[in-house]
């Protein structure tokens, strides 16, 4: 996998010009009352970032695609994007199912200065994508619970990158947030008071919350882990994210110890909910949580 990357460029991770061929991904889901891991797909290459839709299965991106995996047939099959075909892992599910988010990369211009990101929406069942950013930088992350705004990371570079909404239909991107260093991850709560989000605001990598027009921002974890993409459950009891054992800065790479952790919004207890596992970019990127809110989907890898 190629990331963004080496400092601030691996804030986001790209599949489509994958250099580990030899590695193995395992579409895992855990439940987290008991914490039972189970494997719903082994497959070469890397796909990144399941996305659990009402309907019993799986979106995930592979190597520029888009890809649902049916839970209760094991199915694969590719979900018609159009003309977008360099897919990353920002995207996700509309509120009502009935649309996707999506993230294309575009490097037409062959340097890094002119490398574009783009957030389109399509049906979820496939079709032609609409533009809704406009911004050189935008990488979608987060959906309100009316489905009317679009949470994204996004900027004018790569310095110093920061959480924006914008109309899901597309408009006007509005800023709420302008710390030095990373804001990234955002992620609504299910009754869209709150936008969570990872800063790197105290040099530290950690998970914060928001109201919902970027004011009253609030440290939820203070501890050792970089932590990384925060995502509330469907009943609103708990944030799930992922957190790596090791001090990354502000990036995300892929291939590092990493276990998934689940924060108890009214006590702010937290308990892993996996073991160490490698992994990273790729996992958790996005929101993941089963309708039911009793499991979470993720990624873990092994390479040769």
């Amino acid at each position: 996998m190629i990331c963004l990357g080496l400092s601030v460029l691996s804030l986001h991770s790209f599949s489509m010009a994958n250099t580990l061929s030899d590695t193995t991904s395992y579409v895992q889901t855990v439940d987290i009352k008991t914490g039972k891991i189970d494997t719903v797909l082994v497959s070469k290459g890397d796909f990144e970032a399941p996305n659990w839709h009402p309907d019993n299965y799986l979106v995930m991106n592979y190597r520029g695609k888009m890809y649902k995996l049916d839970l209760a047939t094991k199915a694969l099959s590719v979900i018609n994007t159009g003309s977008l075909d360099h897919l990353m892992d920002d995207h996700g599910i509309s509120p009502d199912g009935k649309f996707l988010a999506l993230t294309d990369f575009d490097s037409s211009g062959h340097t890094f200065q002119s490398y574009k990101f783009t957030i389109y929406t399509v049906p979820a069942t496939g079709g032609e994508p609409k533009k809704i950013s406009s911004d050189a930088l935008s990488f979608w992350h987060g959906w309100s619970p009316d489905g009317k705004t679009i949470a994204y990371c996004g900027g004018a570079n790569f310095s110093n990158l920061d959480v924006y909404t914008i109309p899901a239909e597309g408009g006007t991107p509005k800023r709420l947030t302008e710390t030095e260093g990373l804001d990234d991850g955002p992620d609504y709560s299910p009754d869209g008071k709150y936008i969570y989000f990872h800063s790197y605001r105290t040099q530290h990598m950690q998970i914060w919350r928001m109201n919902n027009d970027g004011s009253h921002p609030e440290q939820m974890t203070f501890d050792e882990n970089a932590n990384w993409f925060p995502h509330p459950s469907p009943d609103n009891k708990w944030i799930a994210y992922i957190a790596y054992t090791t001090d990354e800065k502000q990036n995300h790479p892929f291939g590092k110890n990493v276990k998934l952790r689940l924060m108890d919004i009214k006590t702010k207890d937290v308990k892993d909910i996996t073991p160490i596992f490698f992994g990273g970019a790729g996992t958790i990127n996005t929101p993941s949580w089963s309708p039911d809110g009793k499991k979470i989907a993720f990624v873990s890898y092994s390479v040769k």
